[in-house]
């Protein structure tokens, strides 16, 4: 489990097909505080660290990762959004978030609105549904509020502080990005459907 406040950004530093993709991330964490088997969410995807060094971890990604994710568009020195595995006792500030990524939404829209910056992006029509005004998303690993739904379109503000720790000051129109609706939406909708 995560909580979507991201604590690094790393960079892809090496990329092989194995069988399954293999990936290396050089970090900023202590990695000699890193059990090989931990879970690192990377862009909002939960894997698996498979090998360490002084500064980086590998993960092997199966190819269900690769089509369900942004993964695929993973080059070399892109920086990704980081996240350890939430443990008790740690403060939840953003909200439950998985690391399973239900789909990926594109960037269809940006605007600078004073500092922060109005970013318009694009569910899947399936997840749509899913998204409600000042409800919660996690968009490449990243805990955020909505601000507005218009059908499949949803508005996310993002402010300085936000662009600067994560990787959203590097946002561009056509992005695809990772998208993890909110659990409690998931279930709410599920009861909704049995009623």
């Amino acid at each position: 489990m995560f909580t979507g406040i991201i604590t690094d950004i790393g960079t892809i530093s090496e990329l092989t097909q194995e069988g399954d993709l293999r990936a290396r991330i050089t970090c900023g964490y202590d990695t000699k505080g890193i059990d090989m088997g931990a879970s690192i969410a990377s862009d909002g995807v939960c894997l698996t660290v498979v090998d360490l060094g002084a500064d980086w971890y590998e993960m092997q990604v199966s190819r269900e990762t690769v089509d369900m994710t942004n993964l695929g568009d993973w080059r070399l020195g892109r920086r990704v959004n980081l996240e350890r595995a939430l443990r008790v006792g740690d403060e939840l500030g953003g909200h439950i978030v998985s690391g399973h990524v239900d789909g990926v939404a594109e960037v269809v829209g940006m605007r600078d609105e004073g500092d922060s910056t109005r970013v318009t992006l694009r569910a899947p029509e399936a997840l749509a549904k899913f998204i409600a005004p000042k409800g919660s998303v996690a968009l490449n690993g990243t805990s955020l509020t909505v601000n507005e739904v218009d059908g499949c379109d949803f508005g996310i503000n993002f402010i300085p502080h936000t662009k600067v720790s994560t990787t959203w000051g590097d946002v561009a129109v056509g992005d695809r990005v990772n998208l993890e609706i909110d659990t409690l939406a998931r279930y709410v909708a599920r009861l909704a459907e049995m009623s």
